[in-house]
C-alpha cells in the first residue's frame, strides 16, 4: 500500500501535511517531477530550485529516505511510478498557478478514475483563497479588508517532522540532480550569488529563529530601510517551501504576545503573501495582463530590445539607487523590497516602458521570485493592479537614494564599500 509523495514547492519535512498523511499510511516513494512548470523557470529560481532539491535529497538520506527524480509530463510519470512501486495513494501540496491548478485537476480525475487515492493538501498559504469571501460573497480586490478578515482567523499550528519514513521495498530509478543543470543558465554569475545563498530547511529554520528571536522587534521601523537588514530574509525559504507559512505564522504570534512591535507588521506581510495568491486564483490572467481593463490603452512601450530597456537591465541608468537596487539582485539574487518599488516605477513611469518587461526580467534574476507576488508588486507600482498605486504616484529615485545615504551603516567593515552604505543593499555605488 505504497504512497507516492510529489514534492513541488514543499520542500521541507516538518509542518508538511502531505507528508504526515503519507507515513501514517504506509511506504513512502517520494518525488519531484520536472514537467513544464520547471522547465519555463528563469534562470536564477530554476538554479536555486535545484539547490533546495539538493538540500532536500540529503535530507531524506539521513532518514533512510530517497528522493526520486523523473522529467517529463507530470501525469505521464506518476503513471509509472505507480504502476512501478503498486502504489496506491499519491499525495500532494498545493499549488495554484493556473497552470499547476489546470494539471492537477486532470490528474486527480485521470488517477481516481482507476481507483487511485489522490489528495491535496495545504501548505504553501495561510488561508485557502476560496475560503476567504467579502460579506457579500466573491473575492477581495482590496488588501485592507483581506487584512481584517483573516489577522483574528485561527492558523493551525505546525505539524512535526514525522519520526520516520517508511521506505519501499524496492527503490525506483531516478535521475541524477546534477544532470539536470538547473542552474547552467546562472553561468559565471551562480559563483557570485552562491555566497549569498544559505538553501535548506535547516538554514530557514535557524533564519525563523534568528528573526523571530531578535530582528522582529523593531521590524515595522526597519523594514524600509535598504541600508539595513531589518527585513526576515525569509522570502525565499517560502518561495521553495523550506519554510512553511504556517510556522513564520506562529512565530510571529508568539513574538506579539512577548509584546514586540514589529510582530504585527510581519503578520501583515505573511498575509499580503497569501493576498497575491488569492488575487491569482480568482483572476488568473494578472499574471501575463492588466488586472484593471482600463490599462489596456495605455501608451506602454513594449520593445524590450531598446537601448534604454537594456541599460536598465545591465544597472547603466545613471540613477544611484535604481542602478544599486538591480546590482544587488545581479549580486545576492535579491532585492529590498522598497528598492524593488522604486526600480519598478522608474522603469514604468519614467521610462513608460510595459510592466511586463520588469516583470519577467525579475522572473529571471530573482532567486525568490513568486508568480504571484512578482505580478501583484508590478502591478501595483504601474498603477494597473488591484490595490495600486495611483497613476500619478512616482517614486522618486533622487530622494529616495538621499534618504538612504543618510542611514546609518549597520555592515561588517569589510562589507563595507562606500560612505556608510553597505555592499549587501547598494552594490557599493553610494
Amino acid at each position: 500500500m505504497t504512497t507516492i509523495l510529489w514534492f513541488r514547492r514543499d520542500l521541507r519535512l516538518s509542518d508538511h501535511a502531505a507528508l504526515t498523511a503519507a507515513c501514517a499510511a504506509g511506504p513512502v516513494v517520494a518525488v519531484f517531477i520536472r514537467d513544464a512548470t520547471v522547465d519555463q523557470l528563469g534562470a536564477a529560481p530554476a538554479w536555486r530550485l535545484g539547490l533546495a532539491l539538493e538540500h532536500l535529497a540529503q535530507a531524506l538520506e539521513a532518514r533512510g529516505q530517497r528522493l526520486i527524480l523523473r522529467s517529463g509530463r507530470a501525469e505521464q510519470v506518476l503513471a509509472e511510478l505507480v504502476a512501478e512501486v503498486d502504489a496506491k495513494r499519491i499525495y500532494w501540496t498545493r499549488c495554484y498557478d493556473p497552470q499547476s491548478r489546470e494539471r492537477d485537476t486532470e490528474i486527480k480525475s485521470r488517477f481516481r478514475a482507476k481507483g487511485i487515492d489522490v489528495r491535496s493538501f495545504g501548505g504553501t498559504v495561510l488561508f485557502e483563497p476560496t475560503t476567504v469571501e467579502t460579506k457579500t460573497g466573491g473575492p477581495y480586490k482590496v488588501f485592507s479588508p483581506y487584512w481584517k478578515t483573516v489577522k483574528t482567523r485561527d492558523v493551525d499550528a505546525p505539524l512535526p517532522e514525522p519520526g520516520k519514513i517508511p521506505p519501499p521495498e524496492t527503490w525506483p530509478e531516478s535521475a541524477n540532480l546534477a544532470d539536470w543543470a538547473l542552474g547552467a543558465r546562472m553561468r559565471r554569475g551562480g559563483d557570485v550569488v552562491r555566497a549569498y545563498l544559505h538553501p535548506g530547511e535547516t538554514a530557514a529554520q535557524n533564519r525563523l529563529a534568528e528573526f523571530a528571536g531578535d530582528s522582529i522587534a523593531l521590524y515595522h521601523q526597519r523594514r524600509d530601510l535598504p541600508a539595513v537588514d531589518g527585513t526576515s530574509g525569509l522570502s525565499e525559504y517560502l518561495t521553495y517551501g523550506e519554510v512553511s507559512p504556517h510556522q513564520c505564522w506562529h512565530a510571529g504570534l508568539r513574538a506579539r504576545e512577548e509584546h514586540s512591535q514589529g510582530a504585527e507588521a510581519f503578520l501583515r506581510e505573511l498575509a499580503w503573501r497569501d493576498f497575491a495568491t488569492h488575487l491569482m486564483v480568482y483572476w488568473p490572467d494578472m499574471l501575463d495582463n492588466n488586472w484593471r481593463a482600463g490599462w489596456d490603452n495605455f501608451a506602454w512601450r513594449e520593445d524590450k530590445s531598446l537601448p534604454e530597456v537594456v541599460a536598465w537591465q545591465q544597472a547603466r541608468t545613471g540613477v544611484p539607487l535604481v542602478d544599486a537596487g538591480l546590482r544587488e539582485m545581479y549580486v545576492t539574487g535579491r532585492m529590498h523590497n522598497r528598492v524593488r518599488m522604486v526600480v519598478a516605477s522608474y522603469l514604468t513611469k519614467h521610462m513608460l516602458m510595459h510592466w511586463r518587461i520588469g516583470q519577467r526580467w525579475f522572473g529571471e534574476c530573482l532567486t525568490d521570485w513568486d508568480a504571484a507576488s512578482n505580478a501583484m508588486g508590478w502591478q501595483w507600482v504601474a498603477g494597473s493592479g488591484p490595490d495600486a498605486a495611483p497613476y500619478f504616484r512616482v517614486f522618486n529615485p533622487e530622494v529616495s537614494g538621499q534618504e538612504i545615504r543618510s542611514q546609518r551603516c549597520l555592515c561588517p567593515p569589510l562589507d563595507c564599500r562606500g560612505a556608510g552604505q553597505s555592499a549587501r543593499h547598494c552594490a557599493g555605488l553610494f
